[in-house]
């Protein structure tokens, strides 16, 4: 049975976190003569620390509770802060599925944990059957789940998922930074039904601000307690804060940009099949495409001296390409320049 106790690193529960001058003091005021800042300047003040506009749009568009939201440093402080919470050093396990986000494992070697990458089989789907002895180990402490996994761009089965969420007794993080190019359902709505459970997105893709470096992180209260404690106390800049409220406010553009994306992904994908060096496309539900070609290698480095970056995943999956789906103009360049090379 799955204790939140028994799975946070005993340093972790019993740390006092930092009290910065803004947690201290909450409300409105003429003079701040309390955080030692500058009082020249446009941007002389600390920004808010837990990010409370933001948490309470998102509240408002994902329908949960604004104490049930994390905003981090972009997806990755999402993930870092997992391992420093949930996993000593050197001692526990983290477990993904390969191949996948390489984040996980950087992640996993900076903070001295072990990750295991369990093989992927047809499809790019999860095999419970090998899965089974690690979902009873008790050195591991998370499960990363990337649905839409990058690279490979399909969605998990939904009833694996589950099985894992019923089955394991430490941290499950489904990281669904694609997942408003997916029809598959989003698992926030289960948080409050699962303890172990951490949801994160991005406003890096479908909201397009790649730039400002803004993940956030669904899941129940006290997990979120967690991850306060261990925040850095002014994580997310008053910059790309304002960046954040101002996407938020226009979710009208935000719709608009995703229906052109999948719009272009089925237009791109058409005209990838029809190129004789492509050999297979497959299924996404991603902002991009993972594609097996002939010579991958030879591809990607022909397409640099045509000024088309793509990214070479033929050291993941064999003789694949992963193309993300560009604007009209971006793609039409890109089909012209394998054209050429045919």
């Amino acid at each position: 049975m799955f204790s939140l106790e028994n799975i946070v690193r005993k340093n972790i529960l019993n740390l006092t976190p930092y009290s910065s001058a803004r947690d201290e003091f909450k409300g409105a005021a003429d003079v701040f003569l309390d955080a030692n800042e500058n009082p020249y300047g446009t941007l002389n003040r600390y920004p808010d620390p837990h990010q409370k506009e933001i948490k309470q749009k998102l509240a408002t568009l994902k329908n949960v509770e604004a104490n049930q939201i994390f905003i981090g440093n972009g997806s990755d402080e999402i993930i870092d802060l997992a391992f420093r919470i949930f996993c000593e050093p050197g001692v526990d396990k983290a477990l993904t599925f390969s191949p996948t986000y390489g984040m996980y494992d950087v992640s996993a070697g900076i903070n001295d944990i072990e990750l295991i990458k369990q093989p992927l089989i047809n499809d790019f789907q999860i095999n419970l059957n090998q899965l089974q002895p690690y979902l009873d180990d008790p050195k591991v402490k998370i499960i990363f789940v990337c649905s839409p996994n990058n690279p490979t761009a399909n969605s998990f089965n939904i009833e694996d998922i589950v099985y894992i969420l019923d089955n394991f007794d430490g941290i499950v993080i489904i990281d669904e930074a694609y997942i408003d190019f997916s029809d598959q359902e989003s698992f926030v709505a289960k948080i409050n039904q699962y303890e172990n459970l951490i949801v994160s997105q991005t406003f890096s893709k479908a909201w397009g601000l790649a730039g400002v470096r803004v993940g956030a992180a669904y899941m129940n209260a006290k997990l979120m307690g967690l991850y306060n404690r261990v925040k850095p106390p002014y994580n997310v800049s008053q910059l790309n804060q304002e960046a954040v409220l101002k996407s938020l406010s226009d979710v009208e553009t935000f719709q608009k940009n995703v229906e052109v994306i999948l719009k272009e992904r089925k237009a791109l994908k058409q005209k990838l099949a029809s190129l004789k060096i492509v050999n297979k496309i497959y299924p996404s539900d991603a902002n991009f495409l993972l594609v097996n070609v002939d010579y991958a290698n030879e591809t990607y480095e022909y397409l640099i001296d045509k000024k088309v970056i793509i990214r070479n995943r033929n050291k993941l999956v064999d003789n694949c390409i992963r193309i993300t789906v560009g604007s009209p103009e971006e793609n039409e360049k890109l089909i012209e320049a394998l054209i050429t090379k045919q």
